[in-house]
């Protein structure tokens, strides 16, 4: 008999994911601000609480600092704790425990301690919430050794690699874009893993390499049913996981193609763009270019509050369309 899969929203699938985490393991246990009685500022613990009661599913006061440290402290004495912050820009009132404590303490324990802390951010820009609460920070976390960084664009993976982080002896940050949390999928009923590290081919393609993340997954798939209509054959990679990065697939993926574009939310400079074009320009994918490598990232503004500002400070299927087109034409 096969397995059942249904419809669920991106949101559904990470509950689902905790639920069945911590149904199996004891030591799995939820932590953030108001993931309990509330459910979530984005509702996504839900009736987590009601399920398994305020000793595993805690609200923490408005500390990040705080309830970070005190995640990595629970996970080197032996649970598994999932922290949740309200808005991913408040990690930076976390870093000190992210990037200092539990992204070096297996180091510097000389490999005798693990901290098998989860981290999730709400992540992006879409909502109306402003500069202090729009960001797209995964590059900061990406660049620190010991951290794995998730960047899961469907709800299957959503489901699939928080099941892997929960697992994974290291320290796991996983960013969810906000608008992504009521886009549904099929998810399969019960445990599985996505693997961590391994990018996936979403759209086949001969012209181009779009490589995405997150909601421009969405957007790049998009605009490659678009440029399909101009006989444009545009292959998406959804890359998945940011560190760390899975270089075979965007290497073979580019030598087939020969061309490259990296679409992502954050601010364009220092991005993953970058990463991803250097990883190129010193594989021998490179000598297989026959174009520019083109980066579109996030405008070099905060983001903006009004609606239509929000929209053109990051990029859209329109602009992806249009360096897409470039690309292929040799405009560039």
């Amino acid at each position: 008999m096969g397995e059942t899969v249904r419809e669920l929203s991106y949101s559904q699938a990470i509950q689902e994911a905790m639920a069945i985490a911590m149904e199996a393991d004891e030591r799995v246990i939820l932590m953030g601000e108001d993931i309990g009685v509330y459910g979530g500022a984005f509702q996504v613990t839900g009736d987590l609480i009601e399920r398994f009661g305020p000793d595993r599913v805690m609200d923490t006061p408005i500390s990040e600092l705080g309830g970070a440290g005190v995640a990595v402290g629970a996970a080197v004495t032996g649970l598994r704790p999932i922290f949740e912050f309200q808005f991913s820009d408040f990690a930076t009132l976390g870093m000190e425990q992210i990037v200092n404590q539990a992204a070096k303490m297996r180091f510097m324990l000389g490999g005798e301690v693990s901290v098998p802390v989860v981290m999730r951010f709400p992540a992006g820009s879409g909502t109306g919430a402003a500069a202090q609460h729009s960001q797209s920070l995964e590059a900061w976390l990406a660049h620190v050794p010991g951290l794995k960084v998730l960047q899961p664009a469907t709800a299957h993976d959503a489901k699939g690699m928080l099941l892997a982080a929960i697992a994974d002896p290291d320290p796991v940050m996983i960013f969810e874009h906000k608008l992504l949390y009521k886009m549904k999928g099929p998810v399969p009923e019960g445990h599985y893993t996505v693997p961590i590290g391994k990018a996936q081919i979403r759209r086949e393609g001969k012209d181009l390499t779009i490589v995405a993340t997150s909601i421009m997954v969405h957007k790049a798939l998009e605009a490659a049913e678009i440029l399909a209509g101009e006989g444009i054959d545009i292959e998406v990679v959804d890359l998945r996981t940011i560190r760390p990065i899975d270089r075979e697939t965007v290497i073979e993926s580019v030598k087939k193609t020969s061309r490259l574009l990296c679409v992502y939310e954050a601010v364009k400079t220092l991005g993953i763009g970058a990463e991803i074009s250097a990883l190129v320009a010193e594989s021998e994918a490179f000598d297989y270019l026959d174009a520019p490598i083109v980066r579109l990232g996030g405008a070099e503004v905060p983001i903006p509050y009004n609606p239509e500002l929000e929209k053109a400070a990051v990029p859209q299927v329109p602009g992806i369309v249009a360096a897409a087109r470039d690309l292929v034409k040799g405009v560039r």
